[in-house]
């Protein structure tokens, strides 16, 4: 937990109910930064957020050491499930096809030699297919985020960087993949806010 997380949770405790402006202003700090420490935070149940109201400490505040023991040694490997890949000349239309039958949030694109090259999204198959008579025919190549651009996790990174990546980036999941410092990636996994919060409910 960072410094100005466990701030938060002091004048929390000493200021409840307190709104997320009344927050931002007693620590300095932009609404939009402390959105992401506040949203962990209540994930992790230590906060409770409640409408027109604001934050009041969270019911796992008194398991407090236990619940932060439990997630900062949780890597992303024990959280990832299976990605969904295909290929980079699939069509839009097969890619809606495999999105659907994977029950996936994102598909993992790769190239001709399994290599990780990108991620498509539904929003990016939908932005392709509005107005275009020729949609089934357009290949993923043309729809997808590419690297260096996109997003991604290391199966060894502490699993609170990749909740952190997700809230500050607004994503609902993030490929798993091998050093991006090498030329040739390979994804091996697939973490979202789903496999989360399964993990939770374990």
């Amino acid at each position: 937990m960072s410094a100005r997380q466990r701030e938060i949770l002091k004048l929390v405790k000493t200021h409840a109910p307190i709104t997320g402006d009344q927050l931002s202003e007693m620590i300095g700090i932009g609404k939009s930064t402390l959105r992401a420490d506040l949203s962990l935070l209540v994930m992790l149940r230590l906060l409770e957020a409640k409408p027109k109201v604001g934050y009041f400490l969270g019911d796992a505040e008194n398991s407090k050491d236990s619940v932060l023991k439990r997630w900062e040694g949780a890597k992303v490997k024990d959280v990832q499930g299976m990605p969904v890949n295909v290929s980079e000349t699939l069509s839009v239309h097969d890619a809606v096809i495999s999105l659907f039958m994977g029950n996936a949030e994102a598909l993992t694109v790769v190239d001709d030699n399994q290599h990780f090259v990108g991620v498509v999204t539904p929003k990016d198959l939908l932005k392709v297919t509005l107005g275009h008579s020729n949609a089934a025919a357009i290949p993923v190549s043309m729809a997808m985020n590419r690297l260096p651009a996109v997003v991604a996790v290391r199966a060894e990174q502490p699993l609170l960087e990749a909740v952190n990546k997700m809230l500050v980036q607004e994503l609902d999941g993030l490929p798993v993949v091998t050093d991006l410092r090498k030329q040739q990636v390979e994804v091996i996994g697939w973490i979202s806010k789903t496999n989360i919060l399964r993990w939770m409910t374990e």
